[in-house]
């Protein structure tokens, strides 16, 4: 039983702590609140048994919950009674049959993604309250310390309590102004799920799928070519998923999947979004990535891949979003297309330039480069960093494999 909620806990806890926001009316009493029905879900289901719909036990054990404790606060102290009150507005009582309210993450993205936040704090609230990591990991992958991102999140709430920021999608006449802000969001959601930043999972399904679904939500909101490039290159690179760990959860790299575990029904999706938002003249980011993932997707074996032509689209969206993870990416393309050793010229550039120094996937595509060579002590060194860096178990246990595999291998002449 305990199993079966900490799985719950990890798919739903996120979506009912969006429904919990807007009945609520407040994140802080949201988290405390789903804290609360969780705490009581372990009291009573492993009794009674899990409810036929956890989600609706858990809103509604959540809001009770928090019902209960501001009663008592307002016992003493009379300034608690308004908040009280406004809990039991037909909004907030009504939850139909407690099936899910599907826009309520989407309400979230766009309430962390308001003009009055900083955007620092914007992508470090999304990253806390959309995808439940904790503050060492959001400090982890912006390269700050922990209480920096806490206080950048505290100040964030503080700011959507003290201007009354509405907890909702804005009116069609304000969706492009912030489309670029929940884009990346959106984005940053699939990413944690498609590349787990740490843990024991290579995947993390469900914020992948919740990533598509609010994309989705957002096109139906909103047709635009960068919604659809965005849609085509989450749904491309989540065809991927069955074929990319194998049964007992190790890593396996794109070149050695087996493509025939892929889901062509996303591919084909996936394809037509890409030609759909192509067709619409300037070409976002998100498009040319989604078109540099139909590459892979078009290639029936790994040794047909077009890397000069996924090298051509790097270059464009190097011009378009100049970044050290696009330079990197660009090298690798290069090096499948012209040969490892100039792959690791492009990588030494980066990192001499002090970037990507703690980013570990920079060394361990340096050290493929060094292992292709021949150079099997530098290439042992520079999987070594790569590790000492790595917080993924899947991607250390690859990591660690290379290192075995290149220690029982003669150096080159």
């Amino acid at each position: 039983m305990e199993n079966v909620i900490e799985e719950i806990y990890r798919t739903q806890s996120r979506r009912v702590l969006a429904t919990l926001i807007r009945l609520l009316g407040d994140f802080d009493r949201a988290e405390e609140a789903l804290h609360d029905a969780f705490a009581a879900a372990a009291r009573t289901w492993p009794a009674d048994g899990i409810p036929g719909n956890p989600f609706a036990w858990l809103v509604s054990a959540g809001r009770f919950k928090a019902i209960d404790t501001i009663r008592r606060r307002a016992r003493f102290d009379a300034s608690q009674h308004h908040i009280e009150d406004s809990l039991y507005t037909p909004e907030a009582t009504y939850i139909g049959d407690m099936e899910p309210i599907e826009d309520d993450m989407l309400r979230l993205i766009f309430t962390c993604c308001h003009p009055a936040i900083p955007a620092d704090a914007q992508m470090a609230m999304a990253l806390r309250e959309i995808c439940g990591l904790t503050t060492e990991e959001i400090a982890y992958a912006f390269l700050v310390p922990a209480p920096t991102v806490a206080q950048r999140i505290v100040r964030a709430k503080g700011r959507i309590r003290a201007e009354k920021i509405p907890y909702e999608v804005p009116g069609h006449e304000a969706l492009p102004q912030r489309l670029d802000q929940v884009l990346h969001v959106i984005y940053l959601v699939f990413n944690e799920g498609y590349s787990a930043s740490s843990g024991e999972d290579v995947v993390r399904a469900d914020l992948t799928a919740e990533a598509i679904r609010l994309a989705r939500l957002l096109l139906a909101l909103l047709p635009h070519p960068d919604v659809s490039g965005l849609l085509a290159l989450m749904l491309l690179q989540d065809s991927r998923r069955a074929a990319r760990s194998s049964e007992r959860g190790a890593l396996v790299l794109l070149a050695d999947q087996d493509r025939s575990l892929w889901d062509h029904a996303k591919i084909a999706e996936g394809l037509a979004l890409l030609a759909e938002a192509m067709r619409a003249g300037e070409v976002g980011s998100y498009t040319l990535q989604a078109a540099i993932a139909a590459e892979h997707a078009r290639a029936p074996v790994a040794e047909e891949t077009d890397w000069r032509r996924i090298a051509f689209y790097y270059d464009l969206l190097l011009a378009a979003q100049p970044s050290p993870i696009v330079e990197l990416n660009r090298a690798v393309a290069i090096a499948m297309a012209e040969g490892p050793a100039k792959g690791l010229e492009l990588i030494d550039a980066i990192l001499e330039r002090r970037e990507l120094q703690t980013y570990h996937l920079a060394h361990s595509a340096r050290a493929d480069f060094l292992r292709r060579l021949g150079r099997r002590q530098e290439a042992i060194a520079a999987y070594e960093k790569a590790l000492s860096l790595c917080r993924q178990e899947p991607e250390q246990a690859f990591l660690r494999k290379r290192i075995s595999e290149l220690a029982a291998t003669p150096e080159r002449q």
